[in-house]
């Protein structure tokens, strides 16, 4: 089968693989849409994502497709099911699964970190990280699944309350269903801080009620002349120090400040402890998504949340390297890539 191998930093090759082993509690997934995710982009870079990943490893976990066969135990799905799948597979018996906390097992699996993924045309997956989409989903609209529910996990741990003041940091796919999911939160007015035009009008359709330029505005001024005045929660969606630091500036008193964005492993940010003691914030991050799959494809189902806005062209795996190693090509929006073609 074609699949995109990773075999350490700058090496990504599109290869024939043999077709994988379908244990008994596994299904086989005909890859219809996996999406290109900045944790690839990190692994590419020869940084560590979420989790290790050894080489060689077939990349991709956010993917959706169709069942075309199921190992000799599997009961809940059948060939010909339109499925999804949530990476993160529990081990259930450590020490953080047995008291509540999933995402830190000391043994997880993960589909395109540490063991093969979506980036092929076929990939196996134990059932129980399998999930059905909806009648109204699309194969690419399945695979913003999992992307969805790590925002769901971030914004679960923002407290957002009805009436709130939110600003989101970065108009990439993650700070677009940022806005959204704040608004579907209450949030009474959000600001959207984007340095590039059209991702800027994306978010102006998305609910933003300002879309600030914050390489060429006043931040502070626009916020406040937009209504901004006590913003309870900033989520930074950009992954950089400049902005998570800009994040703890812009944040009003007792906000949550939610650091969203994956950094560079070595990175650091400057913290002033007055800052933070005088304004009584709350510094978060968000790790993973632990049991928000489903939460995830029902929103998404409903059609409450738009995940295909955001997507700028579907690809075939012959460009996923290019996609990779090229940041002008990344600002232009979110890629799906089909192995199909």
């Amino acid at each position: 089968m074609k699949s995109a191998v990773f075999y350490g930093k700058h090496d990504l090759r599109v290869e024939e693989q043999p077709m994988p082993e379908v244990g008994p509690k596994d299904v086989l997934i005909q890859v219809k849409a996996c999406g290109v995710c900045g944790t690839d982009v990190h692994i590419y870079e020869g940084d560590k994502g979420a989790a290790e990943v050894t080489p060689p490893t077939i990349l991709g976990h956010e993917f959706a497709g169709v069942i075309t066969r199921v190992g000799s135990e599997v009961v809940q799905f059948q060939p010909g099911d339109r499925v999804c799948i949530d990476p993160n597979c529990y081990c259930g018996a450590c020490e953080p699964c047995r008291n509540g906390v999933v995402h830190f097992c000391e043994h997880m699996i993960g589909y395109g970190t540490t063991v093969n993924g979506g980036f092929a045309q076929y990939c196996a997956v134990h059932e129980r990280q399998v999930y059905r989409l909806g009648e109204r989903t699309s194969f690419e609209q399945g695979a913003m699944t999992e992307p969805v529910a790590c925002c769901l996990h971030g914004i679960d741990l923002c407290n957002i309350r009805p009436g709130h003041q939110v600003a989101v940091i970065g108009g990439g796919m993650i700070g677009l269903l940022m806005v959204q999911l704040a608004r579907l939160a209450g949030a009474a007015k959000v600001a959207l801080l984007e340095p590039v035009e059209s991702k800027r009008e994306v978010g102006r359709k998305l609910g933003a009620d300002v879309c600030i330029d914050p390489l060429k505005e006043d931040v502070k001024a626009r916020l406040r002349e937009a209504g901004l005045t006590w913003i309870n929660t900033v989520i930074e969606c950009a992954g950089r120090p400049s902005t998570m630091e800009q994040a703890i500036d812009i944040a009003g008193n007792k906000a949550v400040v939610m650091m969203f964005g994956l950094t560079k492993p070595d990175e650091t940010i400057a913290v002033k402890p007055f800052q933070i003691f005088q304004k009584e914030l709350e510094l978060k991050a968000s790790y993973i998504n632990p049991c928000t799959q489903k939460r995830a494809l029902d929103l998404i189902d409903s059609g409450r949340l738009d995940v295909s806005s955001m997507v700028c062209e579907v690809c075939g795996l012959d460009q996923l390297e290019d996609i990779l190693s090229s940041p002008a090509r990344r600002a232009m929006g979110k890629y799906i890539i089909s192995p199909e073609r």
